[in-house]
């Protein structure tokens, strides 16, 4: 019970980081861009790709990589073409209700800390060193799912700032939270002499 007292405030407390991060701070939008023309650019996304995913361009189709042909024309048209990793939606017709996106971010908040509650409940560690241990489980995802995107997919760099900001400074408030919690004594009655 302890430990899950102590996820439920750390899952409370990155979800209001969360919600000022994005809603109140400009760290959610860093890397972020508009459109000079967002009609043509929907409108081609509508119609060259076909469906719902995620698409990279160029393109070069996995059972290619071995002919020599397709590789040298893929590397043309990255050489000469802009790279886009784009990810395709559906339409969403209730985009102001947030309630199901909120929902499954509360749900994975929670279970993130629940994950880094369950191990700093098993360290004998001082509070300062509960918060740093929940510090560096943010920058370790940070590090392992965030970071590829710019390695990989050339994602901008403030963009890649950003969620380091949002990790960091997340799991180092829902940090201390949980380290509180988990650092207090249990009562203990004492018998009257």
């Amino acid at each position: 019970m302890r430990v899950a007292i102590a996820a439920l405030l750390g899952a409370i407390v990155i979800f209001l980081w969360q919600f000022t991060s994005h809603m109140l701070l400009p760290i959610g939008e860093m890397g972020f861009r508009a459109p000079q023309n967002e009609s043509a650019v929907l409108q081609a996304v509508g119609s060259g790709l076909p469906g719902t995913g995620m698409y990279l361009l160029p393109y070069l189709a996995p059972q290619k990589k071995s002919d020599a042909a397709a590789v040298q024309d893929w590397s043309q048209r990255a050489q000469k073409n802009p790279f886009l990793f784009v990810v395709v939606a559906p339409a969403n017709p209730s985009v102001t209700n947030m309630a199901p996106q909120l929902t499954r971010q509360f749900v994975t908040n929670f279970l993130g800390a629940l994950l880094i509650a369950s191990v700093l409940a098993a360290t004998a560690w001082s509070f300062g060193m509960r918060v740093l241990g929940a510090l560096a489980f943010g920058i370790f995802g940070w590090l392992l799912d965030i970071v590829p995107m710019w390695t990989w997919y050339q994602f901008p760099p403030d963009f890649i700032i950003g969620n380091l900001l949002d990790q960091g400074i997340g799991w180092l408030l829902a940090g201390i939270a949980m380290a509180w919690w988990l650092g207090r004594r249990r009562a203990t009655l004492v018998p009257a002499v």
